[in-house]
C-alpha cells in the first residue's frame, strides 16, 4: 500500500529562508508563464541546453549527424585533458611534432617541423587557435597515429552516450573522401561535460587571444568580445560544415550552452546563438529544489528504537522551469504506508515528484536519514499488535 505524504516547496522554501536570514519577498498571487514561441533560428541545426539540468529549451534536427568541422576539436581537447587528469599527460610533457602534423593546412598554431612542445601550449593551440598541427601533434603523442587517435574519439563518444557522432581525425579538416560528423545533441553534451567535468581547464576557451612562436592570433569565438556573459567554447567552419558555433554563457546564477551548425557566416553564428541566449535567459531559470541532506518530511516507523524517521534528499537537486515559477511548483512523498525497522541510512523509501501546473516536472528519490535499529522484543509486539488491529478494522 502506499500513502501519500503532500507538501508545497512554498513552504519548505521558506522555511530554509528563515533559517539562512534571506527571506525573499512572497507574492500573493503567481500568474501563470507566458512564453512567446522560440525565435527563427537561420541555422541547419541548433540546440539550447541548460547545463546545470541538461534540459533541452529550443531544438531543431538536433540529432542530424552533420560535419562539425573544428568543433571536432571539443573532442580532441576533451580527451587531452583526461589523459592529464589521469597522469598520462602533463601540462610540461614536451611533445613531438612530426612532419604530418607540420604540413596540416586550414588554421595553424606554426609549431615547427621536428621540434618538442609543450602539452600546455598545443591544448591552448587547439582551443584557442584552433590548430590543426597542434591536434594532430597531440593526437600523435597520445596514441601513436592520428587513426589510433580517431578510434579513441570514437570510443569516448560510445561510452558518453553520443549517438551520432563519427570521427575519422583529431582536427575535423575535411577531405575529398570523408569528414567527422557530429550532430547538435552530441555537441551540447560534450560541451556540458567539459564545462562540469574540466572546469579547472575551462577557463582557457575563454582566453581570447594566445602567442606561440612570436604569433599572436585571437580566439574565433567573436562572442567572447561582445557579449560579457559568454566565456567559450569553439567555433568551426569548412565548405562542408558551413558556419558552426558551440557556445556556452552564463547569467544571474543560470549557464546555458548552445550548438548552431550550418549558418551563412561567421557574424549570422554568432547573431543566431545569441538569439538563443536571449531567449533562454529571458524565459526560463534554473531553479534549486532542495540542498544535499534536506530533510522533506517524516514517517512514522513500526518496531523500532525511535518511532519516526525523517526522509530526504542525498544531493542537490536543480530544476529548469519558466522564470518566476517557483512558487507554483507543488512537490508529493509517496512512501509505503507501513515503515518497519530496522532501517539502513540511506536506504530508499519512497520518491518525491515535483509539478507546475499538473506536469511533472521532477520525481527523485527519497531515503532515510537515520538508521532505526530494531526495537526490543516488547516495542515490537505492541506494534504488531497495532498494526494487526489496523488492518483488522480499516
Amino acid at each position: 500500500m502506499i500513502s501519500r505524504a503532500r507538501f508545497n516547496l512554498r513552504t519548505f522554501n521558506l522555511f530554509f529562508a528563515l533559517c539562512l536570514g534571506m527571506l525573499p519577498t512572497l507574492r500573493a498571487f503567481a500568474a501563470p508563464a507566458i512564453i512567446p514561441r522560440p525565435p527563427d533560428i537561420a541555422a541547419t541545426s541548433y540546440i539550447l541546453i541548460d547545463a546545470k539540468t541538461g534540459q533541452v529549451l529550443i531544438q531543431e534536427n538536433a540529432d542530424e549527424a552533420l560535419p562539425p568541422a573544428s568543433l571536432t576539436k571539443i573532442m580532441t581537447s576533451y580527451i587531452a585533458i583526461e589523459e592529464i587528469i589521469s597522469g598520462r599527460l602533463t601540462l610540461d610533457t614536451p611533445v613531438h611534432i612530426s612532419e604530418k602534423a607540420w604540413r596540416m593546412e586550414g588554421s595553424k598554431t606554426f609549431v615547427g617541423v621536428d621540434t618538442m612542445v609543450r602539452a600546455e601550449d598545443l591544448l591552448r593551440g587547439i582551443i584557442i587557435q584552433s590548430g590543426n598541427d597542434a591536434s594532430v601533434a597531440i593526437a600523435e603523442h597520445i596514441a601513436g597515429s592520428e587513426e589510433a587517435f580517431a578510434d579513441m574519439m570514437n570510443q569516448y563518444a560510445e561510452v558518453m552516450g553520443m549517438q551520432q557522432s563519427f570521427f575519422m581525425n583529431a582536427s575535423g579538416l575535411d577531405t575529398e573522401l570523408y569528414y567527422n560528423t557530429m550532430s547538435a545533441r552530441d555537441l551540447a553534451l560534450i560541451a556540458r561535460e567539459t564545462v562540469i567535468k574540466h572546469k579547472d581547464f575551462y577557463p582557457i576557451y575563454a582566453e581570447r587571444e594566445f602567442t606561440y612562436n612570436g604569433i599572436t592570433q585571437s580566439n574565433r569565438n567573436s562572442l567572447l568580445f561582445r557579449d560579457r556573459n559568454v566565456d567559450g567554447l569553439k567555433t568551426g567552419w569548412t565548405d562542408a560544415a558551413g558556419f558552426c558555433l558551440v557556445a556556452s554563457a552564463e547569467r544571474d546564477g543560470m549557464r546555458l550552452i548552445s550548438v548552431v551548425m550550418g549558418t551563412a557566416s561567421t557574424e549570422a553564428r554568432a547573431i543566431e546563438t545569441q538569439k538563443l541566449f536571449t531567449y533562454g535567459f529571458r524565459y526560463f531559470e534554473t531553479h534549486q529544489l532542495y540542498s544535499e541532506g534536506q530533510v522533506l518530511t517524516n514517517v512514522p516507523v513500526w518496531s523500532g528504537e525511535q518511532s519516526a524517521v525523517d526522509l530526504g534528499v542525498t544531493e542537490d537537486v536543480f530544476v529548469t522551469i519558466p522564470r518566476g515559477q517557483g512558487e507554483n511548483l507543488t512537490a508529493a512523498v509517496d512512501v509505503e504506508e507501513a515503515v518497519t525497522a530496522p532501517l539502513v541510512g540511506g536506504q530508499i523509501m519512497g520518491v518525491v515528484n515535483v509539478t507546475l501546473d499538473s506536469d511533472l516536472i521532477y520525481r527523485g528519490d527519497v531515503v532515510a536519514m537515520q538508521a532505526i535499529e530494531q526495537g526490543g522484543l516488547f516495542k515490537r509486539f505492541i506494534d504488531w499488535l497495532t498494526l494487526f488491529f489496523s488492518n483488522l478494522f480499516s
